[in-house]
């Protein structure tokens, strides 16, 4: 027991070193020599931690691709939707003009029959007239030539203006 009062561990002699240091090779060759599947066992986790980081590096890789593919497709679906509106707003625009056109046509028909209708019934009114005038000079005659051979041609004359007035007047009325 005394020996075991001049023990220390922070000045330790050159034999507890010297068996302290035999026993750890020992040890470290037996635990090398028969557990070397622990050995494999940590390079195995090795080589699946750096295959695990590779692949994640792929897989990075890999995305950053897939989005610049991405940002790609979708730059072409917006450029896509901007050439649909125009070629939209082009049709839209060609549809008014063609709408437009088409009712300056149909104006234009319509206002050439009105005016063909006009033309047409100014010229039936303006062909009664002269019937009417036809007849009416055609009776005078026929009442100028029987009152000139009864000789009164001069009277009877001026009785067919007054009557003429007072039948203008009052179809005027």
């Amino acid at each position: 027991m005394l020996y075991l009062a001049d023990f220390s561990v922070m000045n330790p002699s050159f034999g507890l070193l010297f068996w302290t240091s035999i026993i750890f090779i020992l040890v470290w060759l037996v635990i090398g020599r028969f557990f070397k599947s622990i050995k494999n066992a940590l390079k195995d986790r090795e080589t699946d931690i750096q295959s695990a980081l590779d692949q994640a590096k792929l897989a990075r890789e890999e995305m950053a691709q897939l989005k610049s593919e991405h940002d790609v497709l979708l730059k072409k679906a917006r450029e896509e939707r901007l050439k649909i509106i125009a070629d939209a707003e082009a049709a839209r625009e060609q549809i008014v003009e063609e709408a437009k056109a088409k009712a300056d046509q149909s104006s234009r028909q319509m206002i050439e029959a009105a005016k063909v209708e006009i033309e047409n019934r100014r010229k039936e009114l303006e062909v009664e007239l002269f019937n009417e005038l036809g007849q009416l000079s055609v009776h005078l005659a026929e009442q100028l030539i029987g009152r000139e051979l009864e000789n009164k041609h001069e009277d009877f004359i001026q009785s067919k203006v007054t009557e003429l007035k007072n039948t203008d007047l009052a179809q005027l009325n």
